[in-house]
């Protein structure tokens, strides 16, 4: 699935008053608002076992806690063996809990363990570890108390966020943020680089409404706090911009990012700039204002040449929107010369480039190959940046998506069996990763029972469109297009299993919705009238009449070319 873009925090903002390991005396750290588990992930490795043999009368000495925690932190600052201040993090967690009992230093020592386990991959082994960070500390005791266990869950959503459980880490940074205002107050700095973090964490599970509730109080906070035209303010509005054009509010985006670029010009920030012309191109692109798109995406390229190199991938993601650009203006050939350009840089990327960052890459441009009639370029592209992702945990709604993609791909050319196994293994990640709810989730359900048809498996296929219903209901609403679509489906394929009665409900709703929002001169409207007319008529019949076979249901929606699939409307046929 194709994922959103968090805006980085900029490096001089006000950093949150927090309890955290290797703070002092409860002073806060500098905390990177970054929650997409897209970005900077630690990869597991493999496990040995815990050197927890020692001598258990020793954990006694008051002393050997914080020796044993300085150890761990020297260890780690060190970049010397993991597993050797994983050991010295457990032994003073034990020997604070024995001395001292609950309170700071436990609390301390249990998140240095947890931040072991995490950069060892163990992500499952450090939420217990975090969940007890969380219990240790008594929010009566004073501020240093709230602030710890507000790290605590600051750092166990973090923890969730990068295990792909987006649901769970937003619980978790909800909490820690009622602790922070509990303590500070809401109008706190602090407390907005925290509705920040939270917007992000919204942004990144597409919950837009909420995401842009945080952003306006953040907004607030900042503009009584800081200078004008602060760095703190350009990043609240690059965030906002990006939650209204994710909305289709593209006039108040573009008016957000032109004030968020005057602030990082007087600024100095260069490459940020550069980045919010992309963004501005991007919004003029969707409204078709495309002479002023190429002339933000030319002046981004410009930069980023010039202060990055000709082979980045900031050039080669420029090169991509300029791909997109010329597909949408019919310029087909300069089009494919962008893609050819973007490539050639993914294909030799510069040091320090990460696999999701050219993985992200090869994506979009497979996108721009499927829209110019190109599927089987844009499979081997989709299979180029599977290779490049390892299945752990934090990739797997990355991998789902892009697995949901191939399965669109192995379809258009008639490989049904792969597409089917496709979309199975994209069902099974975003289930894993708590995605199940989700609209993009119930898509991949319909593609799948889409993939099932064509395999005759037609009562596999009905499970996967009433499943894909319920949630499309729930999510969308029972008279958006998506969902009227996997009506549709449902229609056809309860038709060619017999349930006239159950296919002729549903054609009614869906003509009593068409009739109402399209009028009824509409073609989408005349063809469920004739669908619903053919199925009233074998209704009327005895008993022994024949379903249509579901030869001809295949045919009617056999794909012909990725132009015509936007207009396939035929007879009892189903609807991508």
């Amino acid at each position: 699935m194709p994922g959103l873009v968090s805006v980085k925090t900029p490096p001089s903002a006000t950093p949150l008053r927090i309890l955290v390991a290797g703070t002092e005396n409860g002073r806060g750290s500098k905390r990177t608002p970054s929650p997409s588990p897209s970005v900077s992930r630690s990869r597991p490795t493999k496990r040995t076992p815990d050197k927890t043999h020692f001598d258990e009368s020793s954990l006694d000495n008051p002393d050997l806690g914080p020796f044993l925690l300085k150890l761990a932190r020297d260890t780690i600052a060190s970049g010397d063996n993991p597993n050797k201040a994983l050991d010295y993090a457990i032994r003073a967690s034990k020997s604070f809990e024995r001395c001292s009992g609950p309170g700071l230093e436990l609390a301390m020592s249990l998140h240095v363990m947890a931040a072991i386990y995490s950069s060892l991959g163990r992500f499952e082994e450090a939420v217990p570890v975090l969940e007890r960070s969380i219990e240790v500390p008594d929010i009566g005791s004073g501020p240093d108390h709230a602030l710890a266990k507000f790290s605590g869950y600051m750092q166990l959503g973090d923890t969730y966020s990068v295990m792909g459980l987006l649901d769970r880490s937003i619980k978790c940074y909800e909490s820690g943020l009622r602790i922070q205002i509990e303590a500070l107050g809401d109008s706190d700095p602090r407390v907005a680089e925290t509705y920040r973090y939270l917007a992000e964490a919204h942004v990144q599970a597409m919950q837009f409404d909420e995401a842009e509730n945080l952003c306006k109080k953040t907004l607030e906070i900042h503009r009584e706090h800081s200078a004008p035209a602060s760095l703190e303010e350009a990043a609240d509005r690059r965030l906002m911009a990006l939650v209204c054009e994710a909305k289709g509010d593209y006039e108040s985006a573009l008016e957000l990012l032109v004030l968020a670029s005057m602030s990082m010009i007087a600024n100095g920030q260069e490459n940020e700039v550069a980045a919010i012309n992309v963004s501005i191109g991007n919004i003029y692109l969707s409204v078709c204002r495309f002479d002023e798109a190429i002339f933000a995406y030319q002046k981004a390229l410009t930069v980023f040449k010039s202060t990055k190199g000709e082979s980045h991938p900031s050039v080669a993601s420029v090169f991509v929107r300029h791909a997109d650009l010329y597909y949408k203006t019919g310029k087909l050939r300069e089009s494919k010369s962008y893609c050819e350009n973007a490539l050639r840089i993914y294909a030799n990327p510069v040091p320090g480039t990460t696999s999701e960052e050219i993985a992200s890459g090869l994506t979009e441009v497979s996108a721009i190959y499927e829209a110019l009639d190109e599927p089987e370029e844009a499979l081997k592209l989709l299979q180029k940046a599977m290779k490049l992702l390892e299945d752990t945990p934090g990739n797997r709604s990355t991998i789902a998506g892009i697995e949901a993609q191939m399965g669109v791909m192995l379809y258009l050319v008639g490989r049904y069996r792969e597409a089917r196994s496709s979309f199975e293994s994209a069902v099974e990640k975003l289930r894993a990763s708590g995605e199940s709810e989700s609209a993009f989730f119930g898509i991949v359900l319909n593609q799948m029972g889409l993939a099932s048809v064509q395999l005759y498996r037609i009562d596999e296929a009905v499970e996967l469109f009433e499943e894909a219903r319920s949630i499309l209901e729930q999510e969308c609403g029972s008279c958006h297009l998506e969902t009227l679509g996997i009506y549709s489906n449902l229609a056809a394929t309860y038709d060619a299993m017999g349930r006239v009665e159950d296919a002729i409900e549903i054609l009614e709703y869906i003509l009593k919705i068409r009739e109402e929002r399209l009028g009824t001169a509409n073609p989408d409207v005349d063809d469920e009238k004739k669908r619903l007319a053919e199925l009233l008529k074998d209704a009327g019949r005895t008993r022994n009449r024949k379903g249509k076979s579901l030869e001809t249901l295949l045919d009617a929606n056999s794909y012909r070319t990725k132009k015509e699939s936007a207009k396939r409307r035929s007879m009892f046929g189903f609807r991508s």
